[in-house]
């Protein structure tokens, strides 16, 4: 069946600035705001803007994800024509087919693109937090004719971790560098993107041994030969959390500034996510709880203030937990003490346990075992 548009989301990175939070998971599956993984924001948008056919390229601890996302019902994208479809790494005639790079990753599956005819593919990565009407992105991209759309916006952090590009008065891009150490412009690439299917297939068809992505690579290229590359400005909420502090920052916002993202607004553009049959939370004093987001079968009966807490955690008595996030199924001990950590899934904080850090501490329990408990 022929598409309009077919979605290439790119989900294999390995996200070792994460550290241990990903060292078991693709980084899309990292758990985010309490009861959501970061993969909800693209398929959430992928949703609303009816785009029903997706390929989640895969490759690094590839197995959280695809149990997370399994179909795709909790997005509505269980179509029978299209729908989502795990492409991972494979074995050909060709040779072994392990991704180089995202535009590497994305020439391994031309043939999924190509069995869909589309005009346009989308593509994307699975680890970014934001909400983005990619209808309005498709249409601009149509509107201007360009052979390629970069969805780009104004970064408050350090310019050399992205792609900086400069946009003309008409929004065309016309310079683009990949980290550079001197940006000389304000705008960084989100690393969303919009080919022509044919101009996707013409850039595609070299030796990825020097051109295995689209940033370092690909975009370049398409400037030095003029290719019509056209600039997507994006003004609202975008992270990308691919640090411990960027992604403890994003999980901070939405406790400072739930205005950004409108997580609590269900009615424009709601982020879609899988549910799970738990008990609400309970709190066993009204005090308990100050400024925090609290997930389905939490129970407090300890302290909790400017935290986000996932489902299934257990705060016992007179335990504190300040300014920090805690994935699920977690127990921090009586008395107990946390500050500035993001506490993994799983891990069991011993009873009369300070864990008080000036900066951003990862915190499960081989750490725990290494610190010898820090038992105060």
């Amino acid at each position: 069946m022929r598409k309009d548009v077919v979605a290439m989301v790119l989900v294999g990175g390995r996200g070792t600035r994460l550290g241990p939070i990903t060292k078991y998971k693709a980084k899309p599956a990292v758990t985010f705001g309490g009861k959501y993984k970061l993969i909800d924001f693209v398929l959430s948008n992928l949703s609303h803007a009816f785009i029903d056919t997706v390929g989640i390229v895969t490759q690094y601890e590839p197995h959280a994800l695809m149990d997370y996302i399994q179909r795709g019902s909790s997005w509505d994208l269980d179509v029978s024509d299209g729908g989502i479809h795990f492409l991972t790494p494979y074995t050909s005639f060709e040779g072994d087919k392990w991704q180089k790079g995202t535009a590497h990753a994305v020439a391994q599956h031309i043939r999924f693109i190509d069995m869909y005819k589309p005009k346009h593919v989308l593509i994307l990565s699975g680890d970014h937090v934001y909400k983005m009407q990619y209808e309005k992105l498709i249409h601009t991209h149509e509107e201007s004719d360009a052979d390629v759309t970069i969805a780009v916006f104004k970064p408050h952090d350090d310019l050399s971790r992205y792609g900086v590009l400069d946009l003309d008065q008409n929004n065309h891009i016309i310079d683009f560098e990949e980290k550079p150490d001197n940006p000389k412009s304000d705008y960084a690439s989100m690393g969303i993107y919009v080919f022509k299917t044919r101009v996707l297939n013409e850039m595609l068809g070299n030796n990825f041994n020097h051109a295995n992505d689209f940033g370092k690579n690909i975009i370049p290229k398409a400037l030095a030969e003029n290719y019509h590359v056209h600039g997507y400005v994006f003004n609202d909420y975008f992270r990308d959390v691919g640090t411990i502090q960027s992604l403890y920052d994003a999980n901070m916002d939405l406790l400072d500034h739930p205005e950004y993202l409108k997580l609590h607004d269900y009615k424009t553009q709601p982020l879609y996510t899988k549910t799970e049959n738990l008990p609400p939370h309970h709190n066993m004093a009204s005090d308990a709880v100050t400024n925090a987001l609290i997930s389905d079968g939490v129970l407090i009966m300890g302290r909790v203030h400017h935290s986000v807490l996932s489902s299934n955690v257990t705060i016992k008595a007179h335990a504190f937990v300040q300014d920090s996030v805690i994935f699920s199924n977690v127990t921090v001990g009586e008395h107990s003490e946390i500050k500035n950590c993001i506490v993994l899934e799983g891990t069991y904080i011993l009873p009369r346990t300070k864990l008080v850090f000036d900066d951003v501490t990862v915190i499960d329990n081989e750490t725990l075992w290494a610190m010898g408990g820090k038992r105060s």
